[in-house]
């Protein structure tokens, strides 16, 4: 039997993405009732492909979480010219940095494997970035496919609640490199789409194991670095009831979790086509 509910929702969400993308010059200047400024960095990796999903995420966090002291959009080199001031005219809080320019200016040297990683997987330029974020006090990594609801406000107050702690989203379905994990006991999965960083973390036994690996690093081995790191880092879990990384309402019409109760919801690909139902948030 033919899923219509779902086919419809796939062509709602394409459409509509469709709708927004031609509209990106108008809307990237359209004014925003943004929140109150907080106190916190943020950083996202970002490419030309997903650049409406890109100004979709920024505006809605502007809007319902506030402004924080620096939204740092890092570019994989495949934004255009037009396209980076696109971006740098959302807010003035705002800047456009190259990630070789970002990685150049790290507190630290990355291995060159890091880079071979990069030059061969996506996912090794989103663990380049995320190895190069400086880390001085609450900084929040968040893919361009996560869209902030009018829950936010409590995001900011998680920040403050325990000065110290590290947080993490919960993977609805574990990605792993397993060889990265190669004689460690199964912890709750973490997904590396949004991460929130009070310290800098120890990669050191991360780095170790992946400099080690026996043959070329694969899509999940950023993931994977993350997951391990995190949980040696005494990282906490943030609540899913508010901050949703699920897959489970992929086959239907509707989006099972978006709301104004909950903070975000990270719409990975096989659910991407609901990040364009939130179109009266927009």
């Amino acid at each position: 039997m033919v899923n219509w509910g779902y086919r419809g929702s796939r062509l709602k969400g394409q459409g509509m993405r469709w709708w927004y993308g031609r509209r990106l010059a108008q809307i990237s200047q359209r004014p925003l009732n943004c929140g109150p400024r907080f106190a916190a960095s943020v950083y996202a990796l970002s490419c030309g492909r997903d650049l409406p999903e890109q100004v979709a995420s920024v505006r809605s966090l502007l809007q319902f979480v506030g402004v924080p002291d620096r939204y740092v959009i890092v570019s994989d080199g495949s934004h255009r010219l037009g396209e980076i001031e696109l971006l740098r005219r959302i807010h003035p809080c705002i800047t456009v940095v190259p990630l070789a320019e970002f990685a150049a200016n790290a507190d630290r040297t990355l291995p060159p494997a890091v880079a071979d990683y990069a030059a061969l997987n996506p996912m090794g330029k989103k663990l380049t970035m995320i190895l190069a974020i400086p880390i001085d006090g609450p900084t929040i990594y968040s893919d361009s496919d996560i869209f902030f609801f009018p829950g936010g406000p409590s995001l900011p107050e998680l920040l403050t609640a325990n000065p110290g702690q590290s947080y993490y989203l919960p993977d609805a379905d574990p990605a792993f490199d397993e060889r990265i994990l190669t004689g460690i006991p199964p912890q709750e999965p973490i997904n590396g789409g949004f991460i929130i960083f009070d310290h800098p973390p120890d990669w050191s036994e991360a780095m170790a194991r992946f400099l080690s690996l026996a043959g070329p690093p694969n899509y999940f081995t950023e993931q994977t670095m993350v997951h391990l790191t995190l949980h040696r880092d005494g990282a906490k879990p943030l609540p899913l009831d508010r901050y949703v990384m699920a897959r489970d309402d992929e086959f239907e019409w509707g989006d099972c979790y978006a709301g104004r109760e909950i903070v975000l919801r990270h719409y990975v690909t096989p659910v991407r086509h609901k990040f364009w139902g939130n179109w009266r948030y927009l």
